[in-house]
Parts: structure tokens; C-alpha cells; sequence
């Protein structure tokens, strides 16, 4: 196929998978448009992609599935048998029917899935699991991903037969719940208004950030990395314990996967 541009969409609200895009986007060939879904936006703007244009679309992996905000963002894109690549991050436990549901759902945006890869990062909530990653080993397998997908698209015409690419997953999808734990703030807050304007879902309160919204927040932890203060956390009890239990279980190092 010959690709003019890529666009490289992600809802990343730790960075992690941004950071995971990127690294693809370096080994691409065209010149890349970044597009951030996990700010909260201001529209629901649709954006179209044409047939000679490259889609990359990352996420990363709440509970076996995409994040439901970062789903319903993604609607917002419209193909024309655009060629794309999909790309779930995930903590080390498992990414269940993430990259499936990707799939699906951009497939029926008018996208034509030719790549996909899951990829692991430092648990988002429960740090003690796969620490330090995406580690060199890991920016290794993403490097190679990414030359294979330059290769595989070198040989598709437009004119191909699109078959579904043939990913790990179930249907239905798995329910998610989400988690118990929601951030709160203490008193070393001094109402900046940095976590509430960065909060993928408007969960906090400009004026009262103590008050998190728990039917809203989705646990991301965006609103304590971006804290200055360090004054946003999970209660450390609860968590404390619950890491123990999750590292039991999700220790053991799990690799990269690749669909191509």
C-alpha cells in the first residue's frame, strides 16, 4: 500500500502506552500526526481517516477490556478501509478481550485491522508488578513489531480481500466492574486544579478535589502522577494488601504478543 501519513491515537493516562506508540512511530517511514483521546475534550469532533493513511491505535487494558472512555472516544473516528494497527498494554496479568474488542470496535468504524500487538507495562495500580517496564527487552520486540508491520503493509493492495485478523479473545467480552480503590486527596492539596483539568473523566471537582466522584472515576491514576504535591493516593491499607495478593498471582514475567 503506499502510505502518505500515520496518526498515532492513544488514550494513555499514566503514559505508558504512549510512550509504547511512540517507539512504533519512530520505526515508521511517514510522517506521524499524534492524536491524545484521554484528555477530557471539549467536543466530540469526528475525525477521518482516508484509504492511504496508516491508523495506529493504543490503549491500555482495564480489567480485560478497553477503557469504556476511551472507547466511546475512539467513535469519533470514521475510516475508508483505512489500514490500522492496534496495539493493548497491559500490567502483566492478562489482556483477556482488549485487542479483540479494538478490533471490533474500529472495524466498524471503517477500518481494516492488518496488525495488533499486546504489549506489557508497569501495573498502573499495583507498581511492585512488572516494574521498570517496558524494559529494554520489550523496546526490542516493539521495534521488530514495528518493521514487520512496514513489511506486511509494503505487500497489501488496496484491492486485497480484508480478512478479520485472527486475535485472542471471547465474545461476549468479560464484564468489568472496575476497582474498589479511587484516589482522594489530603491535606497537602492546595486546589491547583492540575487533577481535575487532567482527569480523563471528570471525576473531580475543580473546587472541592477531596470530593472524587467514585461512580465516575475509573482509577486511572492520572490524577496522582500529575499531582505536584503528591497529594492525590489510593487508600495505602487496602492497597497494600491487595498487592500482595495480585503479585502472587502475576509475578511471573509475561511477553510480548504479536498478530500479523
Amino acid at each position: 500500500m503506499d502510505i502518505k501519513n500515520a496518526v498515532s491515537v492513544y488514550f494513555s493516562p499514566t503514559d505508558s502506552t504512549h510512550r509504547i506508540l511512540s517507539a512504533i512511530t519512530k520505526e515508521l517511514p511517514w510522517p506521524v500526526q499524534e492524536l491524545d483521546i484521554t484528555d477530557y475534550p471539549a467536543d466530540d469532533g469526528e475525525y477521518r481517516l482516508s484509504a492511504d493513511e496508516l491508523l495506529l491505535a493504543g490503549v491500555p487494558v482495564y480489567g480485560g477490556r478497553v477503557p469504556a472512555a476511551a472507547a466511546q472516544r475512539l467513535k469519533n473516528l470514521h475510516g475508508d478501509g483505512t489500514p490500522a494497527v492496534i496495539v493493548a498494554v497491559y500490567g502483566n496479568r492478562d489482556y483477556d478481550d482488549a485487542l479483540l474488542e479494538l478490533r471490533d470496535l474500529l472495524e466498524q468504524r471503517g477500518f481494516r485491522v492488518i496488525a495488533a500487538a499486546a504489549f506489557i507495562a508497569e501495573h498502573n495500580i499495583m507498581h511492585s508488578v512488572a516494574a521498570g517496564r517496558p524494559d529494554e527487552q520489550d523496546f526490542k520486540a516493539i521495534e521488530k513489531f514495528a518493521q514487520e508491520v512496514v513489511k506486511k503493509l509494503a505487500k497489501i493492495n488496496k484491492a486485497d480481500a480484508a480478512e478479520p485478523l485472527a486475535l485472542k479473545g471471547n465474545l461476549p467480552y468479560r464484564e468489568y466492574n472496575g476497582v474498589p480503590f479511587k484516589p482522594s486527596a489530603d491535606n497537602s492539596c492546595v486546589k491547583c486544579g492540575l487533577c481535575a483539568a487532567k482527569c480523563p473523566v471528570k471525576a473531580i471537582p475543580a473546587e472541592t478535589p477531596e470530593n472524587t466522584d467514585t461512580e465516575k472515576c475509573i482509577t486511572c491514576m492520572r490524577c496522582i502522577k500529575v499531582c505536584p504535591r503528591g497529594a492525590r493516593s489510593l487508600n495505602k491499607l487496602m492497597l497494600c494488601v491487595a498487592e500482595k495478593l495480585f503479585a502472587l498471582k502475576n509475578s511471573k514475567r509475561k511477553e510480548p504478543e504479536i498478530f500479523i
